[in-house]
């Protein structure tokens, strides 16, 4: 594409206009005829005798990035000089579940230049990091030339407003289209579809790719999971007969590794376990490999005779799987502190029962310098560092 998208803070961008103007040719036709059993409804591409354009001085609301009511909107574009001359918004629908296109506008000099699908592929992006069910957006009967971009785009009709903009909205041609575009569905897998076993010396490329595109922009710009994978494997907390890898065809598409992890109560200490990364390929990920994974690996560490594991980990996902907040357990962070992301969970009746003080992992996991990380990074396929909503910084 040749020209890079950045986030767009809405500390910078808050009523920043969007000149929305276009020029049409042709309308979808919107007709709605009540029928003995109820309605009909037809949609069919025409011409219009003479061009028609719309600009944004003919709305009372004209478009801005991060308008009042849209909460917690997020904008990326594309700056050339100082001048915004792409962009796309996106705020979610909570309530629904679904991922809501807001602004989407790259400038006429700009056109056909794969801007408009880089913007897009940002939004599905979201998406997928959110479990969105679906992205949707508003467009007009009359702007074809957006309409055919958004099928292009993977878009389908969900629905319409005949009365949106004005009372006449089907006499005039300009009624409101609702598009939606669905993530694929992506298959459960069962246990007989993988195999999770040890990682070998020659998994270890895979298992670091893998990683980094488990874990890109996911809390930070980039990532340093991939690293950490690497430095694990040599350091003496790193327990290789817990871990596995799931494999797929001959792909690694998942991993846990586990190590040595403490809790002190003044002079006392109690051996746990920790884990991480616990990651799962993009492509596989809502297929139930991560659950497979960890279901298996805590069957082993409570058989190897350990009491229970302490995680940092995504609020959303452990608690369904036994874990709970770890001030459950009278355990609390290095520096006496306690949140949701941080959960333990006994491996047999009772492990924590009796555990409390400060819990400590492997050095190892602190150690994962920036310039180290980068150097890293040259030793796989180039990916592109982004802002998403939800990140740590």
């Amino acid at each position: 594409m040749g020209h890079q998208i950045i986030h767009l803070p809405k500390e910078e961008w808050k009523e920043h206009p969007i000149p929305l103007r276009y020029t049409t040719t042709g309308y979808y036709d919107v007709a709605v005829d009540r029928t003995a059993s109820g309605f009909q409804v037809t949609i069919f591409r025409k011409p219009f005798g003479t061009p028609v354009t719309h600009t944004p001085e003919e709305y009372d609301f004209p478009d801005r990035l991060y308008a009042d009511y849209r909460q917690d909107a997020y904008a990326w574009g594309v700056v050339e000089d100082g001048e915004l001359i792409a962009a796309i918004e996106t705020c979610p629908e909570t309530w629904s579940n679904r991922l809501r296109v807001t602004e989407l506008w790259v400038a006429d000099a700009y056109h056909h230049q794969g801007i408009g699908h880089a913007l897009m592929a940002l939004a599905k992006e979201q998406a997928r990091r959110q479990r969105n069910r679906a992205v949707i957006l508003e467009t007009q009967s009359c702007n074809v030339n957006a309409i055919g971009f958004y099928l292009h785009e993977g878009f389908t009709l969900i629905g319409f407003d005949s009365c949106c903009y004005a009372n006449n909205d089907l006499e005039r041609k300009e009624v409101r289209l609702e598009l939606g575009w669905f993530p694929p569905k992506k298959p459960k897998l069962s246990r007989e579809d993988i195999t999770i076993r040890e990682e070998h010396p020659e998994d270890y490329f895979a298992t670091e790719l893998m990683t980094q595109r488990a874990f890109w922009n996911k809390h930070h710009l980039g990532c340093d999971e991939h690293l950490l994978v690497r430095k694990l494997r040599t350091d003496e907390a790193y327990l290789p007969k817990l871990s596995r890898i799931a494999v797929k065809d001959g792909q690694v598409i998942g991993s846990i590794m586990y190590s040595k992890a403490y809790v002190m109560d003044g002079d006392n200490r109690t051996e746990l376990l920790t884990f991480g990364p616990l990651c799962v390929d993009p492509d596989w990920q809502g297929c139930g490999v991560g659950e497979m994974l960890l279901r298996q690996t805590m069957k082993l560490a409570a058989g190897e005779g350990y009491r229970g594991i302490v995680i940092y980990g995504e609020p959303e996902y452990y608690p369904r799987l036994g874990f709970v907040t770890c001030d459950h357990f009278g355990i609390t962070t290095p520096d006496g502190k306690n949140f949701d992301a941080f959960m333990g969970i006994e491996l047999v009746p009772g492990g924590l029962t009796g555990v409390h003080g400060r819990f400590y992992e492997a050095d190892v996991f602190h150690d994962l310098p920036a310039d180290e990380v980068e150097a890293f990074n040259r030793l796989f396929p180039t990916m592109e560092k982004q802002r998403f909503p939800g990140q740590w910084d």
